[in-house]
């Protein structure tokens, strides 16, 4: 079970990333395991040698209550927090987490450096996702031509 924020790779050049851990509250893994899970406006806050991540909306397992957009805490070693820190503050980067998934029973979570995109290299993206589309869309075609002549 992979739950994604789609929309990192659009809004974001995606730097560097890196595997941490998540602690959570009781239900608020039931709530992963289940899907309910949404990464799109969540980001990393680094505050007194801590990370955070910020913003995510996790839902409570059934009727339970909770903040689901509360903050939580990121589990990394100072080395890493002091780099991401150094790397955010130097180069003016974002840290933003792009995967939450289950490794061998534990909630893990895929954090990026991104750099913001410009509005023009969100219109190459699109466009360079169209030409792949219709690249693929003529080879299937091309492919069934083949397949068709070589039955009769």
């Amino acid at each position: 079970m992979i739950i994604q924020n789609r929309r990192a790779k659009f809004k974001f050049n995606l730097k560097e990333k890196l595997e941490v851990g998540l602690s959570l509250h009781g239900n608020e893994i039931k709530g992963i395991r289940s899907g309910k899970v949404s990464l799109e406006e969540s980001f990393v806050r680094i505050t007194g040698g801590e990370a955070y991540l910020v913003g995510a909306y996790i839902a409570p397992y059934q009727a339970e209550k909770g903040d689901p957009k509360r903050d939580r805490k990121l589990l990394l070693h100072k080395k890493e927090i002091n780099s991401l820190y150094g790397k955010v503050s130097r180069l003016g980067l974002t840290i933003i987490p792009t995967k939450v998934y289950t490794k061998a029973g534990k909630i893990k979570v895929e954090i990026a450096l991104a750099s913001s995109k410009k509005v023009v290299d969100k219109r190459a993206f699109l466009k360079e996702k169209d030409v792949k589309r219709e690249i693929e869309r003529t080879l299937r075609e091309e492919k069934l031509k083949f397949q068709k002549e070589s039955r009769v």
